[in-house]
């Protein structure tokens, strides 16, 4: 319908697009974020509850577990339900574990709202990419994803300054009712806007794969995250971790034989998907990994307070932010292998410069590389994940989502696991050396950790030279035909 020259009609629909976005957004950054914000407040929650070091761990373990859960049953749920239906119980039921972590007065109830806020968080997080991918044609994705990436990168980016500054001016629980009108005014405007993208079947649920999926994912992210705590060896890292490689494999070859299978592994016989996986693989764990070893750099090695350190990362947060959008657009004109190059050379060199850190660098040179290493950090992950996704046909969508938000957990639990170790080994090994000096004890490990993590970026950058940017015809021709 024209009135005055304008089509009512397609800009009514590109206004409802927007609308959907939009929501899917705010559930996409209030969920990453909350999954960032304990490792600030974790010492004020162990005070107040009399805990150990390793109970106070549960918190982020249980809520990485059920994540790592239930990200690879999403593709079922997918086919299953509407997309409506989907995001608001995933939603409401973040909004409910919010609650109830808000309110707790014992720890083990504080634990089970974690949870339950993990049960949300892990459909939101691979249904957001699903409905880009089924609402835009390809030549669109990438301003679309770079929306989304806005979230899915600022969040942990901004999470532990945001945590540090409501610790050290209101109580813990502040950190929980913070986020709790977002989720609610995003539960409400779903309910009104939200509608179904995708085409819902009625597909059979394999049980026995949703065993060998919850051992396999859940023994890999526990076993990691203890990997700092207990010995490799141990049945807390080792053992489980036996456990989970071998229900991956059997899940593997249980899904290869089904005709309908829990997770289609098919997915990585496209070239452009697999090889984009491996590269984000590697720069989440770098990413992850700095999250956590930078307070300790600032904190126990430089002796700052909890804000101060937050304040310096936040310049970097910020590029992520402003960069998010722009590298979407970019990557509709130019197309994500120029991007990744050049992304992932900023990245390489900012880490090996990080690596060379000393007790009395400036602030002005740590912010300095720092916001350098966001806009390579910016310009690199949206890129490789849509480039993922545009390497596989849309009625693989589900499962490739699943695939890559799986990747995004065991690249965060094994990376900060892994630099974590070498940290505590090197610094234990410089003890002797620096006697008298644990903060340039800590610092030898510190960059120690950064020289290994500029090692597996330039395998990224070396990576990134044989990444394609065309998709197959039929693929393209096959997102349209899904798109008109």
């Amino acid at each position: 319908m024209m009135i005055g020259g304008i089509d009512v009609e397609h800009e009514h629909q590109k206004s409802h697009i927007v609308t959907i976005l939009g929501v899917i957004i705010m559930g996409t950054f209030v969920t990453i974020l909350n999954q960032t914000l304990m490792s600030t407040a974790l010492p004020s929650i162990m005070k107040e509850f009399s805990i150990t070091a390793v109970g106070g761990q549960w918190l982020t373990t249980s809520y990485m577990l059920i994540n790592g859960i239930m990200i690879p049953i999403t593709a079922y749920l997918v086919e299953r339900f509407t997309t409506r239906q989907l995001y608001l119980f995933a939603m409401i039921c973040f909004t409910i574990g919010t609650l109830i972590a808000a309110t707790s007065s014992v720890y083990w109830v504080l634990i089970g709202g974690r949870m339950i806020q993990a049960i949300g968080a892990g459909i939101v997080l691979p249904l957001q990419t699903i409905v880009v991918l089924y609402m835009f044609p390809i030549e669109k994705r990438g301003s679309a994803m770079g929306l989304i990436g806005l979230a899915m990168n600022f969040a942990p980016a901004i999470g532990p300054t945001f945590s540090g500054w409501v610790v050290q001016n209101y109580s813990w629980n502040m950190l929980f009712y913070f986020i709790l009108p977002f989720a609610i005014l995003d539960v409400v405007v779903a309910y009104f806007v939200l509608k179904n993208v995708s085409e819902v079947g009625k597909p059979r649920l394999d049980w026995l794969s949703v065993v060998y999926s919850t051992l396999g994912f859940g023994g890999l992210l526990f076993g990691f995250s203890n990997a700092a705590s207990y010995d490799f060896f141990s049945i807390n890292v080792g053992g489980v971790l036996l456990v989970g490689i071998a229900s991956i494999l059997l899940l593997i070859k249980r899904c290869n034989a089904s005709e309908h299978p829990l997770l289609n592994f098919k997915v990585f016989k496209f070239r452009g998907f697999r090889l984009n996986v491996i590269i984000s693989f590697i720069i989440l764990a770098g990413m992850y990994g700095g999250i956590i070893l930078f307070p300790i750099y600032f904190q126990s090695i430089r002796g700052f307070d909890p804000m101060k350190s937050g304040m310096i990362l936040l310049p970097g947060s910020i590029v992520i932010a402003v960069m998010s959008p722009i590298t979407g657009r970019l990557f509709d004109r130019y197309g994500g292998k120029i991007l990744a190059i050049t992304g992932l050379f900023l990245i390489t060199v900012t880490t090996f410069m990080i690596g060379r850190l000393t007790l009395t660098s400036s602030i002005s040179t740590i912010i300095g590389i720092q916001l350098v290493r966001s806009l390579g950090i910016a310009l690199t992950l949206m890129p490789l994940q849509t480039g993922a996704f545009n390497a596989v046909p849309l009625s693989m969508a589900g499962h490739a989502s699943a695939m890559f938000n799986t990747q995004r957990q065991l690249a965060g639990s094994m990376g900060t696991a892994l630099f974590v170790v070498i940290m505590m080994m090197v610094s234990n090994s410089a003890a002797a050396a620096h006697k008298g000096s644990p903060q340039l004890a800590s610092l030898s490990g510190f960059q120690a950790v950064f020289f290994v993590v500029g090692i597996f970026s330039l395998i990224g950058l070396i990576l990134s030279l044989f990444v394609r940017d065309e998709a197959p015809k039929s693929k393209i021709k096959v997102v349209q035909e899904n798109t008109n």
